[in-house]
């Protein structure tokens, strides 16, 4: 019976990996956020989620320093209070930052109460810290319900999602994912990386993947016509 059990258990985790590598619940809750820009110039947003990191995002920093791209930071208030230098590295180098919530905690089921604590607890982090007041708020996961959005929406807030997932967390080659956001990107996307976490963590992980997958696809991207700008920036085209 145990053991029948713990098959079970493991099925339906080894399911549930299964749905979350090769489909993406954003699809599901971009109604009423901001997932992309309808834009005739070829123009796209990089994003990262969950850190700052004091390996990964440094490393990052460096490849955008080099390619002279900005991008947009949805940082974890935590992880601000734990590496306060990095954050502020971030912010001096021009690049945009977000609110991720203070220990990437899933709000689907927060009451209004406390999705305005969530976020305003990390807004004041980020602010004491960077200098930065968000206005920008990335549910972790993307899950949340409408009733959220519009808590959300009511504190001035904007609800940015993503068109293009690299699933970098995943483990996949760097190749593979700049390969399938090569193919796809448009103008007006916004794409999703991570400079902190793997699939099990929300810290550390193994991110060298997607180092060498943002400088790549930059690269490639460029070649094709396309230029970076921040979320915020991507957003004034709307």
């Amino acid at each position: 019976m145990l053991l029948t059990l713990l098959w079970f258990v493991l099925g339906g985790l080894f399911l549930f990996g299964c749905f979350c590598v090769f489909f993406d619940p954003a699809v599901l809750t971009r109604q009423g956020t901001t997932y992309c820009v309808r834009t005739s110039k070829k123009i796209v947003a990089l994003t990262f989620d969950d850190g700052p990191s004091p390996v990964w995002t440094p490393k990052i920093l460096d490849e955008l320093k080099k390619a002279d791209v900005k991008a947009t930071f949805f940082m974890v208030g935590h992880h601000v209070q734990k590496y306060p230098d990095i954050a502020r590295r971030v912010a001096r180098e021009g690049h945009g930052i977000g609110n991720h919530g203070y220990a990437h905690s899933v709000i689907l089921y927060y009451t209004p109460a406390e999705i305005e604590e969530e976020i305003k607890y990390t807004e004041h982090v980020i602010r004491e810290v960077t200098g930065k007041t968000t206005t920008m708020f990335r549910p972790p996961k993307a899950w949340l319900r409408n009733s959220t959005k519009e808590k959300i929406r009511s504190m001035g807030y904007a609800v940015v999602l993503w068109s293009l997932n690299s699933k970098d967390w995943a483990g996949f080659p760097h190749r593979y994912i700049v390969r399938y956001l090569a193919a796809r990107a448009r103008g007006g996307d916004i794409l999703l990386f991570h400079d902190s976490g793997n699939i099990f963590a929300r810290e550390g992980g193994d991110r060298g993947q997607t180092v060498q997958a943002a400088a790549l696809l930059i690269k490639i991207l460029k070649e094709k016509g396309f230029s970076f700008v921040t979320v915020e920036d991507l957003t004034h085209e709307a």
